[in-house]
């Protein structure tokens, strides 16, 4: 297929442009001028054509983000780009275009069909969390390697290919190698795969496959276990309580304290720092199981909360639509009656009562609102102040085994000023041995100098110690501000001005429908 743009300038997409597009392709006839005179929402688009436009680059699309399908084919586009917003999208045609790299997809997780048929790509990459892909056209451009196209085998549901008209499709290996490592394929270069044809594939690329398999299978375990991983510190994060499962807090401290390494080397202080280690490190794996245990108990008191919540609520709702139930049978009967009436006098008593049972649901159903809201808010007040004594409990615990980690380093930091007090001595007299660091033996002036360096040690200690109870402190209070401010300002506003204007308006609705009675002469 030929492009005439001799004459016409490149283009970038614009809103004068989408605009014209939206209306060509939208409604006709008398809903297309009730569309156009009200205006289209981009938002509502589902579908639109945007071919032979001579577009240059891909923009200004951010506003579809319910576009379902989307045709760029026969512009002049050089790279996939701006289509991050179109999380929706499950059709997409790029065909015969100047695009020279597969890029700018990772948010199309939905898209099953994509065409780049007729462009100038040399290798299948960066498709990955295309996982729904069922149909993949990319004839027609400059794909040589065979190789390359085991990268299509992540894709599960893969099931039509195109390839025709790339470099390796004059291989005589092309359409074996091809059915051999895609099985999930059905059509290739618009052709069925018969059973012979994937047999004697399968056959003659057997053990390629039964090592690319185990490779997988191996690749696939490793990942398998790397999100387990990774949700597992995700968990240890939420609880406040990450990396405190082993030596990392002690390895910090001395790891950023400058004088770690020469009081180190004095004589004795490696048993003192065994000895602190191995205590330390078993409080911190305290702080972390009892971080886990409360995680999980505060994971299971919100869930509850928002069941018990959801429980009222639809209680309350069945409530209302019952009264609704109630009221629609007693109207539909009115109704009936209203068109046997003759007497004006009796017709206006009878329209008197059913305004007043209109008023009287209206009562009803602004009572149950009420009522829920009452419900509500006791069951949160009652939440927020159990969630309150948690994080108290939860705060003053952990306090309390941070403390005993500020005792042991206050009993390391007095063995080891002793320690480096009663080494200057022996050293001033001359009865160490001469093979101590350079470094220490400058500490060794006097006896200040050595103090100092040793209360140098102990507040970077005790700094490290104070930062990461504070950390786990505000943090616990911060999710606890955070959920209950999201409780209060958001959720059940929310729903309590929907409800209400559910109300208003379904109230509204009735009396509309009397007045109709009365124009059209009932009264």
């Amino acid at each position: 297929m030929s492009r005439l743009y001799d004459t016409v300038e490149p283009s970038v997409i614009e809103e004068d442009m989408l605009q014209k597009a939206v209306e060509e392709q939208g409604p006709k006839e008398e809903a297309g001028k009730i569309a156009k005179s009200e205006g289209i929402d981009f938002g509502d688009v589902l579908q639109l054509r945007l071919d032979f436009k001579n577009i240059l680059k891909i923009d200004n699309l951010w506003q579809f983000t319910s576009l379902v399908k989307l045709q760029l084919d026969n512009n002049i586009i050089e790279r996939i780009e701006g289509l991050d917003a179109l999380v929706n999208l499950v059709w997409l045609d790029l065909s015969f275009n100047n695009i020279e790299v597969i890029e700018g997809l990772d948010k199309l997780g939905k898209l099953e069909d994509l065409t780049l048929y007729n462009n100038r790509i040399a290798a299948l990459e960066n498709m990955a969390s295309l996982t729904n892909l069922h149909v993949f056209s990319v004839g027609n451009n400059k794909l040589s390697s065979l190789e390359n196209l085991v990268y299509l085998r992540r894709f599960r549901n893969l099931q039509t290919l195109n390839l025709n008209g790339n470099a390796f499709c004059d291989d005589d290996n092309y359409k074996p190698f091809v059915v051999a490592h895609i099985p999930s394929l059905v059509y290739l270069d618009f052709r069925l795969i018969d059973g012979n044809t994937r047999e004697a594939a399968v056959e003659k690329y057997r053990y390629a496959i039964e090592e690319l398999v185990a490779d997988e299978m191996a690749a696939e375990l490793k990942e398998k276990d790397r999100k387990l991983q990774q949700e597992e510190y995700a968990r240890q994060k939420a609880a406040y309580v990450e990396n405190l499962n082993g030596p990392y807090l002690f390895d910090s401290m001395f790891t950023d304290d400058p004088e770690a390494v020469n009081l180190a080397a004095l004589p004795g202080v490696d048993e003192l720092l065994l000895s602190y280690k191995e205590k330390m490190v078993g409080i911190c794996q305290q702080v972390f199981q009892f971080g886990l245990k409360e995680f999980d108990r505060r994971e299971h008191d919100v869930q509850e909360f928002y069941a018990c919540i959801q429980e009222a609520k639809d209680e309350n709702k069945k409530d209302a639509i019952n009264e609704i139930k109630k009221f629609n049978q007693y109207r539909k009967k009115v109704f009936a009656e209203f068109s046997q009436i003759s007497d004006p006098n009796v017709l206006k008593g009878r329209v008197d009562e059913y305004k007043e049972e209109v008023d009287a649901l209206c009562d009803k159903l602004m009572g149950l609102e009420m009522q829920i809201v009452d419900q509500l808010e006791d069951t949160i007040k009652e939440f927020e102040r159990n969630m309150a004594d948690f994080v108290a409990t939860f705060v003053e615990n952990v306090q309390g085994l941070i403390s005993q980690i500020r005792d042991l380093e206050n009993i390391h930091h007095e063995r080891l000023l002793e320690t480096a007090i009663a080494t200057l001595e022996k050293y001033m007299k001359n009865e160490l041995d001469d093979d101590l660091p350079e470094d220490l033996k400058m500490l060794f002036v006097d006896k200040d100098t050595i103090s100092n360096a040793v209360s140098a040690s102990h507040d970077v200690h005790m700094l490290k110690i104070d930062n990461r109870e504070d950390d786990i402190i505000q943090r616990a209070n911060g999710w606890m501000a955070s959920l209950i401010e999201g409780i209060h300002n958001v959720e059940e506003v929310k729903r309590n001005r929907d409800r209400v204007k559910e109300i208003s308006n379904f109230i509204d609705h009735l009396s509309d429908e009397l007045e109709l009675l009365d124009l059209q002469g009932t009264l």
